[in-house]
């Protein structure tokens, strides 16, 4: 078990180097909705993962996928949505931070994902939404960070079996890493995304993305998370992150979409948790 302060949290220090990291975004998840799924027990698979079954109300760190990415790959996580300063788990070395605890991962690189790599990590993304496709220079940007990444149209938007694709490529990426080599993987999981019309039956694209779809939406990334997770697993233990970039909004004092100051926008869901390894036998 990783050492745990009650006050700065993990101590990443021991964390990074022995494990193999995680980081999942499901992109715009609003808290509200993932609250009440794990309350009605709609998301099994995460809840039971989630500390007491509930998910940590936090502040994103931009309002929408680009700002918040290139926040949280310089170490600035969701922020707990209580009056701070709230020790960081990673952190670039710089003067007067005042989030640098004792177990803060402290690194000399301007980004997460490059210092990991100079750490001995195969650092490795699989994209979602536009940002990640690596097709136009803006959606290169962000996985070009990593010293591997994967797009193809079936981890999109578009596509009503989405995260089912990218599970199996995150699969794929663990099956081929030799056993000893550390593993940074980073997921950004398009389905919460607009459009999610299509993951609830009879609905239609007539009559677009709602609050529900959004829901369904989430449930339909519960159903197949697990996969993911025992693919993290299955060589050491895992710290994983899952959290969202920021929420969206259906209709919620007129508004709609991200990129805008509401509260749905800004406050999401954020979870942190260890896998247990193959010689465990269980999940932590």
């Amino acid at each position: 078990m990783t050492p745990t302060d009650p006050v700065s949290g993990p101590d990443m220090n021991a964390v990074v180097g022995s494990h193999d990291l995680l980081l999942v975004t499901l992109d715009t998840l609003r808290y509200d909705v993932a609250a009440e799924l794990a309350a009605a027990g709609r998301i099994p698979n995460l809840a039971r993962h989630l500390p007491d079954g509930r998910w940590e109300r936090r502040h994103a760190p931009g309002s929408f996928t680009y700002a918040s990415h290139q926040a949280i790959f310089a170490g600035f996580l969701p922020t707990p949505a209580t009056p701070g300063p709230h020790p960081r788990l990673f952190a670039a070395r710089f003067a007067g931070s005042e989030t640098t605890a004792d177990g803060t991962y402290v690194y000399d690189a301007p980004d997460l994902v490059s210092a990991l790599a100079a750490d001995g990590y195969r650092t490795v993304c699989v994209g979602g939404v536009g940002f990640f496709d690596g097709r136009p220079p803006l959606g290169s940007v962000l996985p070009g960070l990593f010293q591997e990444s994967h797009w193809e149209p079936s981890f999109g938007v578009a596509s009503p079996t989405s995260f089912e694709a990218q599970v199996a490529r995150a699969q794929e990426v663990v099956a081929a890493l030799p056993a000893d080599r550390r593993l940074f993987l980073f997921v950004n999981v398009s389905a919460l995304h607009q459009p999610n019309w299509f993951h609830t039956p009879g609905a239609s694209r007539e009559a677009g993305d709602t609050r529900a779809t959004h829901a369904a939406a989430l449930e339909y990334v519960d159903r197949h998370i697990g996969r993911l997770f025992a693919a993290m697993s299955s060589r050491r233990r895992c710290f994983a992150i899952v959290c969202s970039d920021h929420g969206t909004a259906y209709g919620d004092d007129g508004f709609t979409g991200h990129r805008l100051g509401h509260e749905v926008v800004w406050t999401v869901p954020y979870a942190q948790f260890e896998l247990a390894g193959p010689a465990e036998g269980a999940v932590a």
